[in-house]
């Protein structure tokens, strides 16, 4: 049995789903810049399943790869960050600049420690307050576009002040565990480095 090209070893189907959430963010931009947040918010959902499923079938069917460590939250952060500059404008969404401008940079610094770290032979994947940072990022996008359609569709006062409160409380708690994880990885990547 011949061995399996450096082609095809990157061609798994873990990384295929990551790859998909490229062209699922480039739609869920589109969809935000024309208002059209139900499309917006079934898109978004549709990712995020991606992001779970690959994963899991990475695990599963132990195609854990350095290109999928990396790939994976490279991905997560341009459908992620891009998603929250796009609402900067709509004022609804009540993420301004300096909010949008604390995850991009936690992310982007990130990124270059993974990569440093990597590049010495150290694994320095998403570690459980990451994973929770991750899906509080998730969980404001899905919150801000289910408000954005419910303002949309003029539902009854109440329930959308209801999702505005936890709209707002969701986009404070996930700054906090934006900031506090990367503080643990810059502290992680210090104690590596020693």
């Amino acid at each position: 049995m011949a061995a399996a090209s450096p082609r095809d070893r990157w061609l798994t189907l873990p990384n295929l789903l990551t790859l998909s959430r490229l062209p699922l963010a480039v739609l869920l931009f589109v969809c935000i810049d024309h208002e059209w947040w139900l499309a917006g918010l079934v898109d978004f959902v549709i990712a995020s399943l991606t992001d779970w499923a690959d994963g899991f079938l990475a695990r599963r069917l132990g195609q854990l790869s350095a290109l999928g460590r990396s790939l994976d939250p490279l991905i997560d952060k341009v459908l992620v960050g891009g998603s929250f500059i796009f609402l900067i404008p709509v004022k609804e969404s009540d993420l301004t600049p300096w909010m949008v401008t604390v995850v991009i940079g936690r992310e982007l610094l990130i990124t270059g420690l993974r990569g440093i770290m990597e590049a010495q032979g150290v694994k320095f994947g998403a570690d459980m307050l990451g994973k929770i940072k991750m899906v509080l990022q998730c969980a404001v996008l899905i919150v801000v576009l289910v408000n954005l359609w419910m303002l949309k569709q003029a539902w009854s006062e109440p329930l959308r002040s209801t999702f505005w409160w936890l709209q707002i409380g969701l986009i404070y708690v996930m700054l906090a565990a934006t900031v506090f994880s990367g503080a643990q990885y810059i502290l992680k990547a210090v104690r590596q480095y020693r």
